[in-house]
């Protein structure tokens, strides 16, 4: 399978995912807005995925998925096995102890340390402390959910890791429909909310097991030992958590600081919820097949290959992500009003949300070329480098969000996340030039100032026509009208775009052609199974 089927894949799986989270936000942006109960839950919901990305996906898709690799390799499915049974057993009671821990501890941590801001509202501090304590378990489900994602992923079998996040979004759909039905208020849709997360971590957990036992690997529970194999995954996953889970960091530490403002968090959620989707699909997709086929590529000593990898990663990414980009910075508005606003989600928040989301659009390449050049330090066991970057990106975070928050409110704090963001990106993409790691792509280099190029053409196109538009994209058009006209607009900017990457040779189709038949003609992969399906 060629890299650009891979990265379809897993990318497909991923949108699908995207568009239920759609639903699932415009359906809560009409029942909660961007009142307190939407601001208790969104806070409350934002501890275990920090935790889930900090030290599940981060750590597992990162440290375990080479060893797995390397293990499979050196000691065929067995030894792979037997290397899984020793990691599960060692997690397993780490999370057993640090759920337990921390159920304990929720009201000092969400009082203290997730949510100071609400300590002049009891009620909504209340409801975050209790809706936390429901949904914590979550973050065990997710993080034994992660390591047999990254199970997969090393096997080639991507799908079944990428489809499961969907059913947390049908089933919070589901609470949601049954609330509009049944007339709930909204305390009680954020209770509704909070048991459906934790029955959705039980659900993937369930989705992505039965998968690995299909994969011919059956993980029994052992008791916990610290094993050198388990050894050497702690000393490379405690650095590659802490660099994998640096946007859920930085957005832990500006959930504290909007806290302070009614409404900030929720605000920054649903643009969070808009521009998540190209760097899902596409930011996700591309570090998930990524990481296995570069450790491949090193562990045969193909660095030319490894270099192509790389370089088609970066370029598929920009070919993609800078038309969403733009467009997110030209009509973020219109979008934010077409997905949300109604109900109780106002016109005012739309602006609010709006003024963000154009933010976050400004921001979006630095966040997928992260994750296009982090595997390949990971892919070379090397995690401490971005660790290091990782830090200093949260300290500009830290330090701008203080500054500008006062001035800024939410919008402020978006604007510290981006300028951390390509801070990250310029520091990793320095370092693999200057290490000798990122092989000079002369096709590449003459490629992204035309896509660029391309870009700002097509946001040129649509600022004019959203002018032109004003009325049919208003809040006094109907549904109907905006959605046409919206649909409209995407339509003829991707036509405007495709024509300017094409024509001005910042793509070919030459050179898709060649990377969807590349996979077709080459040799079979010892490390893989039998196809099946992140």
């Amino acid at each position: 399978m060629s890299l650009v089927k891979k990265f379809a894949t897993v990318g497909g799986a991923t949108l699908g995912s995207r568009l239920f989270g759609f639903i699932r936000e415009t359906f809560m942006a009409a029942a909660l807005g961007t009142g307190p109960v939407a601001d208790a839950f969104n806070t409350a919901f934002r501890l275990p995925n920090t935790f889930r990305r900090l030290f599940a996906e981060g750590a597992f898709n990162s440290a375990f998925v080479p060893l797995f690799a390397r293990e499979i390799e050196a000691n065929g499915m067995d030894g792979a096995r037997r290397f899984s049974e020793e990691v599960f057993g060692v997690l397993f009671t780490v999370l057993l102890f640090l759920t337990i821990a921390m159920e304990l501890t929720m009201p000092f941590i969400v009082s203290n340390l997730i949510a100071p801001g609400f300590a002049d509202d009891p009620e909504k501090l209340g409801s975050t402390i209790v809706f936390a304590a429901i949904m914590f378990p979550y973050l065990a489900c997710m993080s034994l959910a992660a390591m047999m994602a990254g199970m997969l992923n090393s096997l080639h079998r991507y799908f079944a890791a990428a489809i499961a996040p969907v059913f947390l979004n049908f089933i919070l759909i589901g609470v949601l429909g049954y609330a509009w039905y049944a007339g709930q208020d909204p305390i009680a849709v954020g209770y509704g909310l909070s048991w459906g997360v934790m029955a959705a971590g039980l659900v993937q957990l369930a989705i992505v097991w039965i998968a690995v036992r299909d994969a011919g690997i059956k993980i029994g529970l052992r008791r916990p030992k610290m094993t050198a194999n388990v050894k050497r995954l702690l000393v490379l996953a405690l650095p590659a958590a802490i660099t994998g889970g640096i946007t859920q960091i930085n957005l832990l530490i500006n959930t504290n600081i909007a806290s302070a403002q009614e409404g900030a968090v929720s605000s920054l959620v649903y643009a969070d919820r808009i521009y998540q989707l190209p760097l899902g699909v596409v930011g996700i997709a591309v570090a998930t097949v990524l990481l296995p086929e570069l450790a491949r590529a090193l562990r045969s000593g193909n660095v030319n290959e490894a270099s192509n990898l790389q370089n088609r990663s970066v370029e598929f990414t920009l070919f993609l992500t800078l038309p969403a980009a733009a467009a997110l910075l030209v009509m973020s508005e219109p979008i934010v009003r077409l997905l949300f606003e109604r109900g109780k989600f106002s016109p005012e928040s739309t602006i609010i949300v709006g003024h963000i989301l154009a933010i976050y659009g400004l921001g979006l390449p630095a966040f997928v070329l992260i994750k296009a050049f982090i595997p390949g330090f990971f892919a070379r066991e090397d995690t401490r480098t971005p660790m290091i970057f990782a830090a200093i990106s949260v300290v500009v975070n830290v330090s701008l969000a203080l500054t500008l928050f006062p001035r800024l409110g939410a919008s402020g704090i978006a604007t510290a996340e981006i300028v951390a963001g390509w801070v990250n990106a310029v520091l990793l993409f320095a370092t693999l030039v200057w290490r000798g790691h990122w092989g000079r792509d002369i096709p590449l280099l003459t490629r992204i100032p035309r896509l660029v190029l391309a870009a700002a053409g097509m946001a040129a196109a649509l600022y004019y026509a959203v002018g032109w538009f004003a009325f049919e994209l208003s809040s006094a058009a109907s549904l109907l009208t905006r959605a046409t006209t919206l649909t409209g607009l995407v339509a003829v900017a991707m036509v405007i775009y495709f024509g300017l990457a094409f024509g001005l040779g910042g793509a070919s189709l030459g050179m898709i052609r060649r990377n969807i038949k590349r996979g077709a003609k080459a040799p079979a992969e010892p490390a893989a199974t039998p196809e099946a399906g992140d």
